[in-house]
């Protein structure tokens, strides 16, 4: 059981890391330059391209496997929580759980908003649509950044209480 509860948080802490790095990414450099991008058809451009490619196993595998490695961690260690591992999960989960609902109530309709406003050339007012999509999206994106990076830090508390990764 032990070696479950340990893979559980190494798997977790993983995955929950590579969607954390995803999203500062995005908040670091990607939405910065296009910040700076002059031109607003380019910017529609790029983004529909990356909300089609982003679209693929590796991706889901590590935000759906960031729910489900937290989401099993936590369950492992109900039935014998003796060194306090508990809170750290749950905290783990709940910040993860408010990251998913960021990305389903704003950056997921704003993705969709900007695929229905059809190919880049054929948009008649591009600075409408890049004005709607870019603040929004950007600012619920550091939301998830932050919330997703506290859910590391907890994870990592979760494993230093567990008693940390074995020794040789």
């Amino acid at each position: 059981m032990e070696t479950a509860r340990l893979a559980s948080l190494i798997a977790a802490i993983s995955t929950m890391g590579l969607v954390s790095g995803l999203f500062y990414g995005f908040s670091v450099s990607v939405m910065p330059a296009l910040r700076r991008t002059q031109d607003d058809r380019s910017v529609i451009d790029v983004m529909q391209r990356i909300n089609v490619a982003i679209l693929n196993g590796w991706f889901v595998l590590g935000y759906i496997g960031a729910f489900l490695f937290t989401a099993v961690a936590l369950a492992l260690h109900v039935p014998s929580d003796g060194r306090g591992v508990l809170p750290p999960l749950i905290a783990a989960l709940v910040c993860y759980l408010a990251s998913m609902g960021v990305t389903n109530k704003v950056n997921i309709p704003l993705n969709n908003a900007l695929e229905k406003a059809g190919p880049v050339a054929r948009i008649p007012d591009p600075t409408a649509v890049r004005r709607a999509f870019e603040g929004p999206w950007a600012r619920a994106n550091v939301w998830r950044t932050l919330l997703c990076t506290a859910a590391v830090g907890f994870l990592a508390w979760a494993l230093v209480l567990n008693g940390g990764l074995p020794t040789a």
